[in-house]
């Protein structure tokens, strides 16, 4: 198969166009691949370097700019600043996942369903994901379950007048109290003494 031959664009030549800064850049084309030449002065400079690309690769003299010249050596003379090939690589854009448009009156579950005949693909791809995901969880073993279960809150139902009563109570806990200090030893024995002269 004959490599495809590029149009002349705006400059005149093969493979060169200019840049925004003014200069001439130079972009050549080979077996499916792109290559970035250089940048030049003047548009004519430029398809000389293209050429120099052209006779690299043995493509035939009808892709030349100027096919006069007779030998490779020659038109790498003519170039005196020489030709830099970098390929141009470009990212493949990942093909984007169709999405599910439900129609009116169609269900979720019938759009889903619709979707799945007509991307098998997507669902197969989907069922081997989990199918990988639950191997692996059972490789690693079951999950680790807490040893104290989930914590209950039971709520107390109470009225403002328990609260009342359990209020009355603390206090004659507390006047009672007061009344029930230790004597001191003086204190006891006057009590005691105290008793016996009653009797």
């Amino acid at each position: 198969m004959a490599p495809k031959k590029t149009s002349k664009g705006k400059s005149g030549f093969f493979g060169v166009r200019q840049k925004p800064s003014g200069n001439w850049g130079v972009e050549f084309s080979d077996a499916g691949r792109r290559w970035w030449i250089d940048t030049y002065a003047s548009a004519h400079e430029a398809a000389r370097a293209y050429d120099v690309a052209v006779w690299r690769v043995v493509r035939p003299r009808s892709h030349l700019n100027f096919p006069e010249i007779e030998t490779r050596a020659e038109a790498e003379m003519l170039v005196p600043k020489g030709i830099n090939m970098k390929e141009i690589t470009t990212k493949k854009k990942k093909p984007k996942k169709p999405s599910v448009v439900v129609s009116a009156g169609e269900t979720d579950e019938e759009a889903m369903a619709r979707f799945a005949r007509e991307h098998p693909e997507y669902v197969q791809a989907e069922l081997e994901y989990y199918w990988q995901r639950e191997a692996e969880q059972k490789k690693k073993g079951p999950k680790k379950e807490y040893e104290a279960g989930p914590s209950t809150v039971i709520p107390i139902e109470s009225s403002s007048e328990d609260w009342a009563d359990f209020s009355d109570e603390e206090e004659e806990e507390e006047e009672e109290e007061e009344g029930c200090d230790d004597p001191t030893k003086e204190e006891f024995w006057a009590q005691f003494r105290s008793s016996d002269d009653e009797e």
